[in-house]
């Protein structure tokens, strides 16, 4: 059976105030092409389709579009992920075309979409994005007197429990996971950030963006790749950078189609086609993604940007740093209008006088690490364990006030 898994389309994401509408359209027909040329049976996609929990009309047609043409060629199945609304992604899941299956529902995540390929079945489970705080007593086992622990670990465990206990009475039959999550390899490590070269695959920490939404509960956000034993493909979204997790092949992020943040510019996007073998086994192909215009960095004086030296990256979306010591004169008016696609513009002195006490905040900074420091700033000391922990909870709880089902 061969097997198109793709995810994190984000629809309606913008970049730095640019509007990808029309190259996110560009990806959707690029896919439809895809699964018709290379005979794909069928499309996986692991969650955030929209970029919000409530989108825009262009971006809920868009979607329509999506589904109508993929659907022609090959059986679709579609779950949520952290950035989608479950509700609204899975309304009338009931009444859909033949050949499209939205799995949104946490009370489905055990009951397949069986299909058959000459080598007998393949059982598919539609993982939902799990909130451990919206599911850890749905998926408590019966008759439990308390709720599963407060992770995710704990309840795409007790998920996954459930899929491999239906597996076990279909034998014979291989089995695909479509999930939603941060999922590494051993030991759930602390929020690195790793470097891969481009059309690299990461093989030890996954590889993170600063474009992918927090989704930590109690300081933690990954869930071990052993919860997913049992299982031949698990394919996964949340991630932006296409890799494996693990040595094996079997756990796999398909990455974004678009890159949604200068931290992504050196990665090669893609989707992956799987072709699952009538013993489980399965062979990756990554087809690169069409790039609507790439994305670079330059680090220079006023002087040397504007000279000419550069001109290769004026057709770039650009992050320039603009190094003379003093302030120029009309600075951001000088770089957009000799590189147009300037998206950011930061003036980064070298040899100024260094203001070590002060760091930088910025949309990437870690919100309980600004805070931590506000609080060692206001006190003189460190907060403890204790005072970490309510502030801890007092983020988790205002980005919980923000989504919506």
């Amino acid at each position: 059976m061969r097997i198109l898994h793709t995810s994190d389309w984000h629809l309606g994401r913008t970049l730095h105030g640019v509007d990808l509408h029309e190259h996110q359209q560009a990806f959707v027909d690029h896919l439809v092409g895809l699964v018709s040329d290379r005979s794909i049976d069928v499309v996986v996609v692991a969650g955030d389709v929209y970029d919000r929990a409530v989108p825009a009309v262009p971006s809920v047609r868009l979607l329509g579009r999506a589904l109508a043409g993929l659907t022609e060629h090959a059986t679709v199945i579609v779950t949520p992920g952290n950035h989608d609304s479950a509700v609204r992604l899975g309304f009338a899941a009931e009444l859909m075309r033949p050949g499209l299956h939205l799995r949104a529902s946490v009370d489905l995540l055990d009951e397949p979409v069986v299909l058959d390929d000459p080598d007998g079945p393949v059982a598919f489970y539609g993982l939902p994005y799990l909130d451990p705080d919206s599911v850890r007593r749905s998926l408590a086992p019966a008759g439990a007197d308390e709720p599963l622990a407060r992770s995710h670990a704990a309840v795409v465990g007790a998920a996954m429990q459930r899929v491999r206990d239906d597996l076990a009475g279909r034998s014979g039959t291989r089995s695909v996971v479509v999930a939603h999550a941060f999922v590494v390899a051993g030991p759930a490590p602390g929020r690195g950030v790793g470097s891969e070269a481009a059309g690299a695959e990461s093989e030890t920490a996954p590889e993170r963006s600063e474009s992918e939404r927090d989704i930590r509960v109690g300081g933690v956000d990954s869930v071990p790749s052993t919860v997913f034993d049992g299982v031949d493909y698990v394919a996964l979204g949340h991630l932006h950078g296409a890799q494996r997790v693990g040595p094996s092949g079997r756990l796999r992020y398909s990455g974004s189609p678009l890159a949604f943040s200068f931290g992504e510019r050196a990665q090669v996007k893609s989707s992956t086609i799987v072709d699952l073998a009538a013993d489980g086994s399965v062979s990756v192909d990554l087809v690169p993604a069409p790039v609507p215009r790439r994305l670079a960095e330059v680090t220079d004086s006023l002087d040397a940007l504007l000279d000419g030296r550069h001109d290769d990256l004026r057709d770039a979306w650009l992050r320039v740093f603009v190094t003379d010591p003093v302030h120029p004169e009309r600075l951001y008016t000088r770089v957009a209008e000799h590189f147009p696609h300037a998206l950011a513009i930061h003036h980064a002195p070298v040899g100024a006088v260094a203001a070590s006490a002060l760091t930088a905040v910025t949309a990437e900074s870690d919100p309980v690490e600004v805070a931590a420091d506000f609080v060692a700033f206001a006190s003189g000391g460190a907060p403890s364990e204790a005072e970490l922990a309510v502030v801890r909870d007092a983020y988790e709880a205002a980005r919980a006030s923000e989504t919506s089902e």
